[in-house]
């Protein structure tokens, strides 16, 4: 199973709470973070983009890096590991994403990927004003396809000169080309997510509902989306996303989860909830309606809560999932987790056995 992890490129990752871990994001916290994961054998490491953060009194991802930027300066520093950065295709052409995708493709001599992103939160585009209408939410897959036929017409032949409904290219030039296709990554979980997907990426990430320690909770959308790629005749493969939050027993775990929860930042969820509102005809295992609808936690994603066992085991159970390459892993404290996952986790895992032996004979040495 590959494990890859979700790099904290806006304050304080991915709990929303103001009695979790605070933090800033800086190039030498996510420095340390992917060479630590490096270390471990990690399979790859992404950052997100975000241009609004959810306010509340945590200032939830007020303060956060910009993805290719960042990710160039870590394929700088690292040799092994696959890099993703995150497009807003809403803020950034096609055309220079393609040509910033092959730059980076050659700083980190061939371990460069881009994540796609549509975009759902209103006021992170409004405020500069690139927000496209309210009809945006209906076609967004139609103008992320063409995005997509940009940068691939310019990858593979240097030049491209689509006449489409969103982008119109005039002998568009790039050279020189990728030292091999880039891979794609989105995150579709309506039907025509899914179908983008299955045309047009390497991986997709199929989310569940946020259950605790149900390593089959991605399962539903990641039998969805090994339907999709059949129908497409595609190898389009799933990942999922998961916290992990550890400690040497289970009740250790959860009481960490506990002081978490009451620190739960209502105001930044609520802000959030609204912006996912916009999109008024949101299919029910959509993105937006999930986070509209799920109860207001300090993570609504799904979550490994428990003892290094505990975690071991359950991720193994989640590499049996049919149709599942890997998860993409957060922590509540990137380095604490970081370091926990390779020396107390990832030797336990039968899922990860290879790895582990890596990593052990790296230190070694």
């Amino acid at each position: 199973m590959q494990i890859g992890v979700f790099i904290p490129i806006g304050n304080n990752g991915w709990l929303i709470s103001t009695t979790s871990p605070q933090y800033s994001p800086s190039f030498a916290l996510n420095r340390e973070v992917v060479q630590r994961a490096e270390r471990y054998g990690f399979d790859f490491a992404l950052s997100m983009i975000k241009l609004r953060g959810f306010g509340g009194p945590s200032g939830h991802w007020n303060e956060n890096l910009e993805s290719f930027t960042l990710m160039s300066a870590l394929a700088a520093v690292t040799s092994r590991i696959e890099l993703y950065a995150t497009v807003p295709v809403l803020a950034i052409p096609p055309a220079i994403a393609a040509r910033m995708a092959v730059t980076i493709d050659d700083v980190s001599g061939g371990r460069f990927g881009l994540n796609l992103i549509t975009g759902w939160q209103r006021a992170e585009y409004a405020q500069m004003g690139l927000w496209p209408g309210d009809a945006h939410y209906a076609q967004r897959y139609d103008m992320l396809t063409e995005y997509v036929e940009v940068m691939q017409s310019l990858w593979n032949t240097g030049r491209c000169d689509l006449q489409g409904r969103f982008y119109t290219m005039e002998d568009c030039r790039l050279a020189p080309q990728p030292s091999r296709p880039i891979p794609l990554i989105a995150a579709g979980t309506s039907e025509p997510g899914m179908a983008f997907a299955a045309r047009h990426c390497t991986y997709n990430f199929c989310t569940g509902s946020g259950a605790i320690n149900d390593p089959r909770d991605s399962a539903g959308n990641v039998a969805k989306l090994r339907a999709a790629a059949e129908a497409a005749g595609s190898p389009t493969r799933a990942l999922a996303l998961t916290m992990v939050i550890a400690d040497e027993t289970d009740e250790a775990a959860m009481a960490k989860w506990r002081h978490y929860k009451a620190g739960t930042d209502l105001e930044a969820i609520a802000w959030r909830s609204e912006q996912a509102s916009g999109d008024k005809a949101a299919a029910p295992n959509s993105h937006s309606f999930h986070l509209r609808q799920s109860e207001p936690l300090p993570n609504a994603g799904s979550k490994l809560i428990g003892s290094y066992a505990t975690v071991a085991r359950l991720l193994d159970e989640m590499a049996e999932v049919e149709g599942l390459a890997g998860v993409m892993l957060t922590f509540d404290d990137f380095i604490i987790g970081i370091e926990q996952f390779g020396q107390r986790i990832q030797p336990l895992m039968r899922s990860r056995a290879r790895a582990a032996a890596l990593a052990a004979a790296l230190a070694a040495a």
